[in-house]
């Protein structure tokens, strides 16, 4: 399809990309949210554990099911944005914690990374055979937006409930996106992610001593190098760039036939320009692409307390174009 014009415009503060990508981790605070957990067991003997939160009509047939980014939960700003308007509007909504992401170190020695979709896949047909939703769409920030287009690009037979889908700030070219948060203008990024991955590392570390030294951890100065050591490693790829290309999400786009939107914002300074798949959104009828102006990374700031990425997935949802 052509590319999608975007109204979104903020006010000035917020047409900086930094600003917009910062300040919502800082100062967004969503009240109001009620989540029920429930453990779902994987067929590899692990888990994965989902937050629930209900619409405020009773018995909604719709349930949107929501996927976190990088280092992400159930419980981030972004999530509960979303699941609050959502719920407002009578979806029912589930946010998946990706393993290592609940708060409890998970079973196996593999976690999570950008390409788990058979995960996802477990979780939709679990949903699906106990929920009997009539309207399943789903939503996956970042990461977690790499994951539900490569998950709906796949050779897999999808669940006809399955109805539509956003993605927002995606980086659907992993390398692509690995190089631009390498550049000095996300230093200060960048040295968050390594920090908190590390963190994960050195506690799985402990559960899995045999396999993990400190050593190597410490001795980890980048992603890529995390990616090379434990990632890529954990997950059956060769190395870290092995990984990039087979979970880049951009080769399945062309594959998608349910309907989905990709949300990247022009000064999103974590996305490269692989990151924007014009080309593809063109040449693919169910693959919608909007490109606004401003927003950075997850940060489509609103004065209302709902921001415009929240809106969109709504609509989106109701009616996909």
């Amino acid at each position: 399809m052509p590319i999608i014009t975007s109204n979104y415009k903020p006010s000035i503060p917020f047409r900086n990309g930094y600003v917009s990508t910062i300040y919502p981790n800082i100062f967004r605070k969503v009240k109001g949210v009620s989540q029920k957990r429930e453990r779902v067991e994987l067929e590899d003997g692990d888990f994965m554990d989902l937050d629930w939160s209900y619409a405020s009509v009773q018995n909604s047939k719709k349930i949107a099911v929501i996927v976190h980014g990088l280092e992400g939960n159930g419980q981030r700003q972004y999530m509960l944005g979303l699941t609050k308007y959502l719920n407002n509007n009578g979806w029912d909504s589930v946010s998946i914690n990706l393993r290592n992401c609940s708060g409890e170190t998970n079973r196996l020695y593999k976690s999570y990374n950008a390409g788990v979709s058979e995960d996802l896949d477990q979780i939709i047909q679990y949903i699906v055979i106990k929920y009997r939703y009539d309207n399943i769409s789903i939503c996956g920030f970042s990461l977690g937006g790499n994951i539900v287009l490569k998950y709906l690009g796949e050779d897999r037979p999808l669940p006809k409930e399955i109805k539509s889908a956003v993605a927002i700030s995606v980086p659907c070219d992993l390398y692509d996106s690995l190089t631009e948060i390498n550049k000095p203008k996300n230093y200060i990024y960048q040295k968050r992610f390594i920090k908190h991955l590390k963190k994960k590392l050195y506690s799985r570390q402990i559960h899995f001593p045999d396999i993990l030294s400190k050593s190597e951890i410490k001795n980890c100065t980048s992603i890529q190098d995390i990616d090379n050591l434990y990632t890529s490693r954990a997950h059956g790829y060769k190395d870290a760039m092995d990984y990039y290309s087979k979970c880049s999400s951009k080769q399945f786009l062309k594959n998608i036939q349910k309907p989905t939107l990709i949300l990247n914002a022009k000064n999103d300074s974590f996305l490269g320009d692989l990151c924007y798949p014009i080309d593809e959104a063109k040449n693919n009828l169910n693959l919608f692409l909007e490109i606004p102006d401003y927003g950075g990374h997850v940060g489509f700031y609103l004065p209302n307390g709902i921001y415009y990425n929240e809106k969109r997935t709504l609509d989106f949802f109701e009616k996909p174009l």
